[in-house]
């Protein structure tokens, strides 16, 4: 059986302060990707923060499971990973 797949961004940085800021001024998508390329430190900022699609399992399992429990068009609460902390805008699933 094939798993489920997801298309997301995200935005990776220090600090959960950060990430919590950060979060407070994102309420669409373009907001989503300007704060991705001014402050994210993973090379993904060039693209907005784009990941493209992957499927379930792929990444670290918090990234994971804040993938598929945050509502689609939504940033995600900041999420600890030991890359640091990320917030997680999903643009689409198929499950």
């Amino acid at each position: 059986m094939v798993k489920p797949s997801a298309h997301a961004s995200h935005i990776l940085v220090k600090s959960k302060g950060e990430a919590s800021q950060l979060a407070s001024n994102i309420s669409k998508l373009k907001d989503f990707q300007k704060y991705a390329r001014k402050k994210s430190e993973c090379p993904s900022r060039h693209k907005g923060g784009d990941l493209g699609w992957f499927r379930q399992g792929q990444m670290v399992s918090a990234f994971d499971q804040a993938v598929w429990s945050t509502p689609v068009k939504t940033v995600s609460l900041p999420i600890k990973t030991q890359f640091g902390y990320h917030l997680i805008w999903v643009h689409e699933r198929e499950e």
